[in-house]
């Protein structure tokens, strides 16, 4: 069963995640490439350039989280830890250590979900990439490393004083020697192309190139074959070792020594014999493509004009992923993405017929991953666990991070959270709700959400205000608890806004618990971010900025999937409402929640 968790991966990994139950892990943890290197190993404590690595504070800092890392790999003991310890003690307790830390649990965690046969690919950046390798190749073993995978992910720029950078890397590990590989191939260029003109009387297209090569060998590669000696002409015989492979397999054809090789290419109708005469050719056949290599130069970032676009602006192209997955899995293997933000391997598994689990620590990547399923991929089947699906958990979701609460409860009612990660500088507004009021206009409305257990009057009147401030057609006032008689007053003497011809209560107020029953805020057809329209026209002075395009991609952008050191006793994992028994268990299938 396919199913989408919302919590922290490593609880999620060690609960619910089976030993050997996952055929491929891609994974793209977050690491912020624009801090400079040396800011990396910045004490905590350091002061100056603080808005450079803010970022990288909010999601990789030491703290308690760190702490507890150092201790499990501690207490697992072994090579890892040993390697873990030396890059501990040579760094000391920083952010680029804290970071280490908490992959290699992950990634401990990660290598024990994989089948034998599994693969895992980590996408990172050149800043942490090296020390990866390290831990990787201490957790997989000396034969676990395959490649370092190099995609070019955007066009030429210039860099001040240092070599632009413009790739990502991508480590390659398998848990065992006997791996899935399925052969995948790009197009050739029409330039090589051009040389097959011949065709053979079994359809393949060729053309003839040399089956020897300069200088001269005591060994079979020396000796005559059919009359002709490759040594009068100072030559040896080159027999391509791939063709012999290809055909026969890497064990079968080493076991064929040079002429036995050249029989078996004639055996094959692979010789050409001239028809003035002179030395045989080899008869190169046009194959079904370049083996994919190492070097990724034909996939191309997500633009600002891609369809596939959802605003996460590390968001990787779909075929990149749906590459790697068609490379080492087959159809209904289970694909895993630990670290899923806008859920582009998700979807590329759920294409490519594979089945797969994400996990996230946002409620804003789950319900962006579920409105990019709805869009890409209606068919598909799964089950999103960990998220409130009751007034107690949406209690306990609001004690625990009022700010995912927020966000949560935003999502619930068709709304996207405003200002991103910009906490408690909301100017009154927790989201915005988009909508089309009528063909070619656009209209928005304004979200206010309440988490405690007091209401007052009060409170509309300040969403009142809000929306006349704002110039928005209309606000919904979300609450955990009932509201009260005089609040509905307030709400009902704010009036109605006609909308494409239709009237709408100008101030809405929604339960959490009306919410989760699916009684919807009453507007026009409602915006989510898959269905967001590229054409909303930019904002007055006078509206407020969130509603602009661009702004609402930034909205978007709350990559956060493993929380720094904790500045408070409080767990922000929530328990999850449902446990996954086994990945590859038959269940009955329920249609997701509506997003």
């Amino acid at each position: 069963m396919n199913s989408l968790f919302f919590g922290d991966n490593l609880h999620v990994l060690r609960k619910y995640v089976k030993t050997e139950s996952v055929d491929l892990v891609y994974l793209d943890p977050p690491f912020n490439s624009n801090a400079e290197y040396n800011l990396l190993f910045s004490n905590p404590t350091a002061s100056g350039h603080r808005a450079q690595i803010q970022a990288f504070d909010d999601t990789w800092t030491w703290g308690e989280e760190a702490e507890q890392a150092l201790a499990a790999v501690e207490e697992n003991g072994g090579r890892v830890w040993q390697i873990t310890e030396a890059l501990h003690s040579t760094l000391g307790r920083c952010n680029l250590t804290a970071y280490l830390l908490m992959m290699t649990v992950r990634l401990i965690e990660l290598h024990r979900t994989l089948k034998p046969t599994g693969s895992l690919y980590i996408h990172c950046d050149p800043t942490a990439s090296h020390y990866l390798k390290i831990i990787l190749d201490t957790i997989f073993g000396p034969f676990g490393f395959k490649n370092e995978l190099i995609w070019k992910r955007t066009s030429a720029h210039s860099a001040s004083k240092r070599w632009a950078d413009i790739h990502d890397v991508i480590l390659f590990y398998t848990k065992s020697k006997d791996y899935k590989w399925n052969s995948v191939y790009t197009p050739y260029e029409d330039a090589y192309k051009a040389r097959f003109k011949n065709i053979d009387p079994n359809g393949r297209v060729w053309y003839d190139d040399n089956l020897t090569a300069p200088g001269l060998r005591n060994g079979f590669s020396g000796k005559p074959w059919k009359g002709f000696d490759p040594s009068e002409k100072g030559n040896h015989w080159k027999v391509s070792r791939n063709t012999i492979v290809a055909l026969i397999g890497e064990e079968e054809a080493s076991r064929l020594n040079t002429i036995e090789k050249l029989d078996f290419l004639e055996k094959e109708d692979l010789i050409y014999w001239p028809k003035n005469g002179g030395f045989p050719r080899f008869k190169r056949v046009l194959g079904p493509g370049i083996p994919v290599q190492d070097l990724i130069l034909d996939i191309f970032p997500v633009n600002s004009q891609a369809e596939e676009r959802v605003g996460y602006p590390t968001q990787k192209p779909l075929t990149l992923l749906q590459r790697i997955i068609e490379v080492s899995s087959d159809k209904g293997d289970v694909i895993l993405d630990p670290f899923c933000g806008c859920g582009t391997a998700v979807l590329a598994a759920q294409k490519q017929e594979r089945q797969w689990i994400g996990i996230d620590i946002t409620h804003l990547a789950i319900h962006v991953i579920a409105d990019r399923l709805a869009r890409w991929a209606p068919h598909a089947k799964f089950e999103i666990l960990g998220q409130p699906t009751d007034l107690a958990g949406a209690q306990e979701l609001a004690e625990i991070d009022k700010y995912q609460f927020q966000w949560w409860a935003t999502w619930l009612c068709g709304g996207q959270p405003f200002g991103g990660e910009q906490k408690g500088r909301d100017r009154g507004i927790d989201g915005t709700l988009e909508f089309v009021s009528r063909r070619g206009q656009h209209d928005w409305g304004i979200i206010s959400v309440k988490g405690g257990k007091k209401l007052n009057p009060s409170m509309i009147r300040d969403l009142v205000g809000t929306v006349a401030r704002e110039k928005a057609s209309l606000g919904v006032f979300v609450c955990i608890s009932e509201p009260t008689k005089e609040m509905e007053i307030e709400a009902v003497a704010a009036g109605f806004v006609e909308l494409g011809g239709t009237k709408y209560r100008k101030i809405q107020i929604r339960t959490i618990e009306q919410l989760l029953r699916g009684e919807a805020v009453a507007s026009p057809y409602l915006l989510t971010t898959a269905q967001q329209a590229p054409n909303i026209s930019r904002p007055s002075k006078n509206r407020i900025k969130a509603i602009a395009p661009e702004e609402l991609q930034k909205q978007r952008s709350m990559l956060l999937p493993i929380p720094g050191g904790l500045k408070s006793g409080k767990q922000r994992t929530l328990p999850l409402d449902e446990p996954l028994l086994t990945i590859q268990q038959d269940r009955k299938s329920r249609p997701p929640r509506a997003s």
